[in-house]
């Protein structure tokens, strides 16, 4: 647990607030509506209409940072490729990827090698049209270089407001360790050689003297919520968890926005160039860092009622994992690929916990979910974190198909087996939208729990994380069981379910990215309300499927 402070403001975060948060029950959006929280009646479908019912094995592809497939409450509901012999370097399927026994990783190389670290899109904008921009006279630019020109300034923008953001940030935490050890030097020379207890911290008058009130607080909090006991432990505790968040932005200086940095070249060893290359990548499904793959997959399908961690919403389900989300933005050649990999290899739902804020070959993906819907599979996917209405600012990918249609004009649709989701806080009332949250009454389609929400980790571990990336999930999981039990029903009747089943919220809350601002939660998407699994099946019970499923023989 972090415990240290903005000590430029003086603002402590108290005891109070950790223990207030930490009272939020694991498992609280599996209840249902107004019984404390907004929650999916999850237990309410498994206890009555779920009882009993026969299910068919529904393949969910979680396209995203790898997954741990050894995982303790994962590894039962691992997609197996049935095709393949492990590990004997052959291409047993013939569906172009080697060994591919429980996914593919588009993010990897021929050598074994893993993508960790990337750039983000804007930075590649940037880097791409930097040596053809950069001493322009707009002016003199044709109507589509301005076009270029215009978008080369939004992706510079971008980077530079980002850069600055880091370095500032550095700054900061290099004050903050200061101004910190500095406290905790005081407090110990205040002590003169007294035990660290609080009895003794209490008598000293810190009367007027900033310094030691803040290392007062410091240490009460220390000795009450860890098992901390000296001052020296403090300092390499605080020490530790600042260094973390400075490597933090290091690490966006260093790739995320160095339009010189370019992983591709020298692990992937692709010919990026050729949107149409499909086969590169390796077997490796987990990737350096599949903590947020992980967290997803187990949402969706970690075992239920084996006694271990959590339960996964969906319960006859197998999760296939497909790598193309590194640490950093994704490439749309990968995401486009890895689409086609799911749908080709048997998945009927495909989550997608992630987004970017420039689409530079959206047509590839616009192509990859034109070739899901013709093969009727789902996909759901994250609204995005930077509480900003989507109506208005463009998050990628997206359902919205974009067609060139003559110069400069574009003709747009949007793709009907495509579901965009919300984050929906933990509180209710006016803190009902999750404050990171992106909304969009036309562009988002509906809200799901995605604040501390309890799953899967690597190597066996469990914790909560919060994000549109866990909201997707929700949904993917209650698409997964609607098919599960419906298999029948298509990906567009799948849709109509979820939207139509939603449990509506008219309240007012707060608006998404703003501390001050209000607004009607049915203003926030298309619904106006969040998933309900037990609604859902119940809607999905009613309506007529309108696909042929063949009988298997015993």
């Amino acid at each position: 647990m972090k415990i240290y402070f903005n000590v430029l403001s003086f603002f402590f975060l108290s005891i109070s607030v950790i223990l207030a948060q930490g009272t939020v029950p694991n498992d609280w959006y599996y209840g249902n509506p107004g019984e404390g929280y907004n929650g999916i009646s999850m237990r309410k479908a498994y206890s009555e209409f779920l009882k009993d019912k026969k299910t068919k094995t529904v393949i969910v592809a979680v396209i995203d940072s790898g997954i741990d497939i050894e995982h303790e409450d994962l590894a039962a509901n691992i997609w197996v490729n049935q095709g393949e012999i492990p590990n004997n370097g052959l291409d047993d399927d013939k569906n172009g990827y080697v060994d591919d026994v429980h996914g593919w990783n588009f993010i990897g190389g021929p050598d074994g090698k893993n993508v960790g670290h990337d750039t983000y899109e804007a930075t590649r904008v940037y880097g791409a049209l930097k040596y053809k921009f950069e001493n322009a006279n707009p002016a003199a630019l044709n109507k589509q270089q301005k076009k270029e020109y215009d978008i080369y300034i939004k992706a510079k923008e971008n980077v530079d407001k980002e850069v600055a953001k880091a370095k500032a940030n550095i700054s900061q935490l290099d004050m903050v360790e200061a101004k910190v050890m500095s406290s905790l030097d005081a407090l110990s020379k205040a002590l003169n050689g007294k035990s660290f207890i609080m009895a003794n911290i209490d008598s000293i008058d810190v009367t007027g003297n900033q310094e030691l009130t803040m290392a007062k607080n410091i240490a009460a909090q220390y000795l009450t919520a860890s098992d901390v006991r000296s001052i020296e432990g403090i300092k390499e505790v605080i020490k530790g968890e600042i260094n973390e968040d400075k490597n933090g932005a290091k690490t966006k200086l260093e790739y995320a926005f160095n339009p010189d940095f370019d992983p591709r070249k020298t692990i992937v060893k692709d010919n990026y160039a050729d949107p149409t290359e499909r086969y590169y990548g390796n077997n490796n499904v987990e990737g350096p860092d599949p903590l947020h793959g992980t967290h997803v997959g187990g949402i969706i399908g970690a075992v239920r009622n084996n006694d271990i961690g959590m339960d996964g919403i969906a319960s006859n389900v197998k999760i296939m994992s497909v790598r193309a989300v590194p640490d950093g933005d994704e490439r749309d050649k990968d995401v486009a690929n890895a689409i086609r990999y799911a749908v080709d290899n048997g998945a009927t739902i495909i989550n997608m916990s992630f987004g970017k804020g420039f689409g530079t070959n959206k047509d590839l993906v616009d192509e990859a979910v034109k070739y899901a819907a013709k093969k009727d599979v789902l996909l759901v996917h994250a609204a995005g974190n930077s509480g900003q209405n989507n109506d208005v600012t463009t998050n990628y990918p997206n359902a919205n198909y974009e067609k060139k249609s003559g110069f400069l004009c574009k003709k747009q649709r949007r793709a009907k087996n495509w579901v965009e989701v919300g984050a929906l806080n933990y509180k209710t009332g006016e803190d009902a939208a999750a404050p990171f949250s992106n909304y969009g009454v036309k562009e988002v389609d509906l809200f799901a729990p995605g604040m501390k929400i309890y799953s899967t980790m690597p190597n066996n571990e469990y914790a909560p994380l919060q994000g549109t990336s866990m909201a997707s999930p929700v949904v993917a999981g209650v698409a997964a069981t609607i098919r599960s039990v419906f298999p029948a029903l298509t990906a567009e009747q799948v849709k109509e379910v979820l939207l139509s089943s939603v449990t509506p919220i008219t309240e007012e809350v707060r608006l998404p990215g703003s501390k001050t601002d209000k607004i009607s939660f049915s203003k926030l998407s298309v619904t106006g309300g969040t998933v309900n699994l037990d609604k859902a099946l119940i809607m999905a019970s009613k309506m007529k499927g309108k696909k042929k499923i063949k009988e298997v023989k015993a």
